[in-house]
């Protein structure tokens, strides 16, 4: 038997790597568009490679999946992040989990990663066959596909995100359904050059809001030379991502500074301030997770000069204030764009597809996984356990279809 698998990326190479194992005697070809194999996983967590996520903070699947929350509930139950660390530890990896969760090899080296993986490709004899653009898949009408001139008994799709509608364009003759892909993942650009005198500036607890919707999103914000970025922003990115693309980019962002306090809360803090404080300057006095720079832009900000004394502020001026700390609004003037942000939103729609297996419905022994489909995820490692646990599925699958 034989299995064509496009693309050489995280779901690809791991499926190809479980399918050689489940069945020794499969012959199996990944195509590669690219010069080398597993690429995007080179660079990936700044090139250390967050490989999964412990999933302890977040509070549900659809949190980690705004977009194929439902397929990966029931994937996860398949072969879950504990799975793919007791894989890559059985493999030699060594891996450590972060505070924050995120999963990365000791070594913090995401070529550890790309060379187990291609190295278990070599020993198993898996032809990998790169700078191989598929242009289309024909049906055989027998359950078998016809790729470069060779027929296939099974057909893998795994090329990965694609920025442009193009990227699958070889399914366009087959009329399966399609999500239009846009960006996600990205920082955003802000106009502001005192803002930007902040760059490199870190506030571990924010939240930030997509004015005009529900949209929210919690966690570290750094402050850029071009404007926002960091966790939150980027989970925000991911939530909005069609609503932001929508919009052109151009909107309000509304950043609380303090992270969950409410205005509230707030107002309490700054009361207890004059009360205990209340001959000091209000450069001198302010909430311990804002350092001294970001403390004076935001008085600023609120109309405030730092030598004021905090017994001397008006109701007025504490509420200036306090709507600073926790809703200051921010107009958007485009997406970042940078490389290591390359997740698409959309691909292939998962109404196509039979859930427990990535097969096609209408094409059958047609599989897909990975980010082909439309399923992405925040920041945190989630993108690539969708493309293992996926690619997984996809091995199973195909054995399962073998041995009837």
């Amino acid at each position: 038997m034989q299995t064509a698998i496009i693309g050489a990326g995280a779901a690809g190479c791991f499926c190809a790597v479980n399918l050689k194992r489940l069945l020794p005697e499969m012959d199996i070809t990944v195509y590669e568009s690219g010069r080398r194999a597993l690429a995007k996983v080179a660079v990936t967590g700044g090139g250390r490679c967050n490989l999964t996520n412990s999933f302890e903070y977040v509070r549900s699947v659809k949190e980690a999946y705004p977009r194929g929350e439902k397929l990966m509930k029931r994937a996860l139950k398949v072969f879950s992040h504990e799975d793919v660390m007791a894989w890559f530890e059985r493999e030699g990896v060594a891996l450590t989990v972060q505070d924050d969760g995120c999963v990365f090899p000791v070594s913090q080296n995401a070529m550890e990663i790309v060379t187990t993986l291609t190295r278990l490709m070599t020993r198993y004899g898996i032809r990998l066959i790169t700078e191989r653009r598929i242009k289309d898949i024909t049906p055989c009408g027998d359950g078998t596909y016809l790729i470069e001139g060779k027929r296939y008994d099974n057909v893998v799709v795994a090329t990965g995100g694609a920025p442009q509608p193009s990227g699958l364009a070889f399914l366009d003759d087959m009329e399966i359904e399609r999500i239009a892909p846009v960006p996600a993942l990205f920082s955003l650009n802000i106009n502001d050059k005192a803002l930007h005198s902040l760059m490199g500036t870190v506030v571990e607890n924010t939240t930030v809001r997509l004015a005009g919707t529900k949209l929210t999103a919690e966690g570290p914000l750094l402050i850029t030379h071009w404007g926002l970025s960091g966790p939150a922003v980027l989970k925000l990115s991911s939530y909005g991502a069609r609503v932001l693309h929508e919009k052109d980019y151009v909107t309000d962002i509304v950043v609380n500074w303090l992270g969950q306090e409410n205005e509230a809360q707030t107002a309490e803090t700054l009361q207890r301030y004059i009360d205990e404080n209340g001959k000091k300057q209000l450069s001198t006095v302010h909430p311990e997770t804002l350092v001294q720079r970001l403390w004076l832009f935001l008085l600023d900000r609120a109309g405030l000069t730092p030598q004021k004394r905090w017994q001397e502020l008006g109701i007025r001026q504490i509420n200036r204030l306090t709507a600073v700390l926790t809703g200051d609004i921010y107009r958007t003037a485009g997406r970042g764009v940078y490389k290591e942000e390359f997740v698409t939103c959309g691909g292939v729609a998962l109404s196509n597809l039979n859930p427990a297996t990535m097969e096609c419905r209408k094409y059958p022994h047609l599989f897909f996984a990975g980010e082909a489909t439309d399923i992405d995820a925040i920041t945190g490692g989630y993108n690539l356990q969708a493309a293992w646990t996926t690619g997984y599925i996809v091995s199973k699958a195909i054995s399962s279809l073998a041995e009837r």
